[in-house]
């Protein structure tokens, strides 16, 4: 996006969590066209992330992969910490990192429920923890919530759906806590998406497809797009929001 010839994030530096694939990479590449330097975590596969990084210098601008682990605290503060040193400043945070559990809560394991709690909840609040002292007037954090956390459709989400409507609280105290300082903080839940975790011709699509209003699966890109318009000029009076891109899940 160009404002008056010039992109709309020009000299802002971005942070996406999970930045690797499906709908991280996405925003990523998403922000990179606005004309941000993006920073992208990753914990699995380097190879991915910095294919992602090349399509970000392809557009001329600066891309980054840090490994991160989101279960580890450390982990969390050095990869903020390691882009406030490398770029000298960080505008942007895109709390994207996480994980699903889907199945029978007689079934969920011990391990299961911390795992997805430190990843979906904890992570992002670590991750504004650290981020909030570079943050100045003007910046923005958007975390990445889910359809579930507004209605569960169907059984065995109970884990997953409780870790994403966290972070509608999280949202609404952080906006509250940041705006005298001028930060937004929003919050976009996609429907069902087709990425690789989640295909739109797996074994559960066809259940899913038929939950939304629209009648199909969303594009990374369409959440992408939301995203853009949070950070963005568009996006100065809006905070404490959630913006739903699941094409009528939540109806």
């Amino acid at each position: 996006m160009t404002m008056n010839g010039a992109t709309a994030l020009d000299g802002k530096v971005a942070l996406v969590t999970g930045g690797s694939r499906g709908i991280g990479a996405a925003v990523a590449l998403r922000l990179a066209e606005d004309g941000a330097d993006v920073v992208l975590t990753y914990q699995g596969s380097a190879e991915r992330a910095e294919e992602v990084v090349a399509k970000i210098t392809a557009m001329g601008r600066s891309g980054w992969a840090v490994r991160a682990d989101s279960t580890d605290p450390e982990a969390v503060r050095a990869a903020v910490a390691a882009v406030a040193e490398r770029f000298g400043r960080l505008d942007i945070l895109v709390n994207n990192a996480g994980v699903g559990a889907v199945g029978p809560i007689e079934e969920v394991a011990l391990d299961e429920v911390d795992r997805v709690l430190e990843v979906n909840v904890r992570a992002p609040l670590l991750y504004v923890q650290a981020a909030a002292p570079h943050l100045a007037e003007g910046g923005r954090i958007v975390s990445i919530g889910s359809c579930i956390a507004l209605r569960v459709a169907f059984s065995g989400a109970a884990l997953y759906a409780t870790s994403k409507a966290a972070l509608i609280g999280l949202t609404k105290g952080l906006a509250r806590e940041l705006g005298p300082r001028g930060i937004t903080v929003n919050l976009v839940h996609p429907g069902p998406i087709d990425t690789d975790m989640n295909p739109g011709d797996g074994p559960s699509a066809d259940l899913q497809r038929g939950f939304t209003a629209l009648g199909r699966y969303g594009t990374a890109e369409e959440v992408a797009a939301a995203v853009s318009y949070l950070v963005g000029e568009g996006g100065r009076y809006v905070t404490g929001a959630e913006l739903s891109v699941d094409g009528g899940f939540a109806v």
